[in-house]
């Protein structure tokens, strides 16, 4: 009996998706070296237990006829699961308690869907929307993260021929650079091609050190729900999500605002566009003056380690660089200030930091608290979208929905743009005084 979900709508679109029952695909050979009873994960990896979901469109063309996409996506699929087998296993704990993976052969849902509407009637999928998106991704009802797929795909043909791919991945298993690897790794062998990138899966190699050596303070772990002057509340109301497009011209405009006088050279478009992000959705959510604020942002530690990670290296790569901040000094002082906290953070980011941020995980098993805090993570130089499983690239690629609601996401622009598209939720009071900030 297939699934039928319904009411997957906003202001322009109202359809139906039509699911077939899910198939498991566990890995279509032997994996290496028989592979492990239980896959270990990285303290990086730890903090990150929350899915991803993520969708690409490929529209209909008369390069390759579409007919045959999920078939292809799926046997492909089940070959590239040799070489990214941990995706076959599922949630367990170690004697330590810290997640592991167990090779149970839980295998990996895959589904086939068909939506009664048009591609184009999608409209922007770089806007982060559930109740419009969700219905292009599958994911089962589980009652804890120990029965959670650690990957589901759903692939939903479209009227006019083209389809999406839509994924749920647990971030626990891939930071975005090992995300974007996995897809080529597929649609290589979905064009008949050998891996060019093999997966490098051994992540000891982030082992914490014996004994664990603290060698820093680490904020990015810092609660600061007990010098919030009011509860908060952020966690409970309702939110709206927008997306804001920032091209060329409006990325320099922006460059130039976020430098001090006689400052050069001008901040990186990352730092500017944090920065501002940082600065405009404390004063928007009116955070009183003399509350911390708190920003982490994702830096890639592959090459600040010494030696750096692996080329191809399978995992989270990524660690959380921390700045806090009074609310009142954030927001009263020029965005040349914000923006010089955000490079201090990022310089401190070292082969050492991270080895003892590994180690505090450790000794603490404490995970990053998100109270008075705003997440930032880019995806605009990843090239999510160039993955071609023979039909070209993605005609466009985003999030179905941010994992958490702090979460802030750079995006690049969809359909060819140059620019870089910035989304986040708030609440629909404090979404109108942040529009009315990102107009300059």
């Amino acid at each position: 009996m297939a699934e039928v979900q319904n009411g997957y709508a906003n202001h322009k679109l109202n359809f139906e998706v039509i699911r077939s029952p899910a198939v498991i695909l566990h890995p279509a050979g032997e994996i290496p070296a028989g592979g492990p009873a239980t896959y270990f994960l990285s303290n990086l990896d730890q903090n990150l237990v929350v899915t991803m979901k993520t969708i690409y469109c490929y529209p209909a063309s008369g390069r390759r006829s579409t007919e045959r996409a999920a078939e292809v996506l799926r046997t492909s699929l089940e070959k590239v699961l040799v070489y990214f087998y941990p995706f076959d296993g599922r949630f367990g704990v170690d004697e330590g308690g810290k997640l592991v993976v167990r090779m149970n052969g839980g295998g990996v849902p895959f589904v086939e869907a068909a939506a009664e509407c048009e591609m184009e009637e999608l409209g922007d999928v770089s806007l982060p929307e559930p109740a419009r998106l969700g219905g292009l991704i599958y994911c089962p009802p589980a009652e804890s993260i120990f029965e959670t797929p650690l990957l589901t795909i759903q692939v939903t043909r479209f009227k006019c021929g083209g389809f999406a791919l839509g994924m749920a991945m647990s971030h626990s298993l891939a930071d975005g650079l090992s995300t974007v690897e996995f897809l080529h790794s597929w649609a290589e062998i979905a064009r008949g091609l050998p891996l060019s990138l093999p997966p490098f899966l051994d992540r000891s190699i982030l082992k914490s050190r014996r004994p664990p050596a603290v060698e820093f303070p680490h904020p990015e772990f810092s609660d600061l729900a007990g010098s919030l002057s009011t509860s908060d509340s952020f966690s409970s109301i309702p939110l709206i999500h927008k997306s804001f497009t920032f091209d060329a011209d409006k990325l320099s405009r922006l460059k130039l605002l976020a430098t001090a006088n006689g400052e050069s050279p001008p901040p990186t478009s990352f730092a500017a566009l944090t920065g501002l992000v940082w600065r405009a959705r404390t004063k928007a959510l009116k955070t009183p003056s003399s509350d911390p604020t708190k920003l982490l942002f994702a830096v890639d530690g592959r090459n600040r380690l010494n030696p750096p990670l692996p080329t191809g290296f399978f995992g989270n790569g990524i660690v959380f660089a921390c700045c806090i901040c009074p609310a009142g000094e954030l927001v009263e002082k020029p965005l040349s200030h914000a923006v010089r906290i955000i490079q201090s953070a990022a310089r401190e980011v070292t082969d050492r930091s991270i080895r003892s941020a590994v180690d505090y995980f450790e000794l603490t098993r404490a995970r990053p608290s998100l109270a008075g805090t705003l997440v930032l993570t880019a995806w605009t130089r990843l090239g999510f979208g160039a993955t071609d499983f023979g039909w070209g690239s993605a005609a466009q690629t985003g999030p179905a929905e941010l994992p958490t609601r702090e979460v802030a996401l750079l995006l690049p622009e969809n359909n060819g743009g140059k620019g870089t598209v910035m989304v986040l939720g708030l609440p629909a009071s404090a979404m109108k005084e942040f529009e009315e900030m990102m107009k300059f």
